[in-house]
């Protein structure tokens, strides 16, 4: 044998030794590692989906903000159009096709609600309208449905605006 030879075994062997000497993670320090991620995950998913909840109760509100903004802003350019100290009567027509505005043989205001969800852009559907006469075409109450959820907005000079959230029906 060669001193080559013995050369090319010993660093042959010393490479073999090298690769029996590297450690890996056993299965013990796996498992453990999975039970702390799977207990991290126990406790954020409640948290998550809380946050989630109120995202979409919000999401439910501004939608309807903006539907009572539409419509209000439809009755004041009807409402501009009557004569001053006159006695206007607004009325929602659920008839999609229906809307004359302003008329001044009855001094009523009609729009329908295709005006509002055109205006507002939104893609739930508009419910009961009230309009509080005293106050001269102030919306008093609206229903706004979408993505299963169901908000009221409600209005008095007392109380100021109010929005309840419930599940739609």
């Amino acid at each position: 044998m060669s001193l080559l030879n013995l050369l090319e075994e010993f660093v042959m062997f010393e490479k073999i030794r090298k690769m029996k000497n590297k450690k890996g993670f056993t299965l013990v320090e796996l498992i453990v590692v999975l039970v702390i991620l799977a207990i991290l995950a126990a406790l954020l998913v409640p948290a998550l989906t809380g946050y989630i909840d109120k995202a979409k109760e919000e999401s439910i509100k501004s939608e309807t903000r903006m539907v009572v903004m539409a419509a209000q802003t439809l009755i004041d350019e009807q409402y501009a159009k009557a004569p001053v100290n006159t006695t206007v009567t607004v009325t929602v027509s659920t008839d999609a096709k229906v809307s004359t505005g302003y008329d001044a043989t009855t001094s009523a205001i009609t729009l329908a609600k295709s005006d509002i969800e055109n205006l507002s852009e939104t893609k739930g559907t508009i419910g009961a309208i009230t309009i509080d006469g005293t106050t001269k075409g102030k919306i008093a109450s609206l229903v706004y449905t979408n993505k299963g959820k169901k908000c009221t907005y409600n209005y008095s000079a007392t109380a100021g605006s109010t929005y309840s959230i419930a599940n739609a029906d």
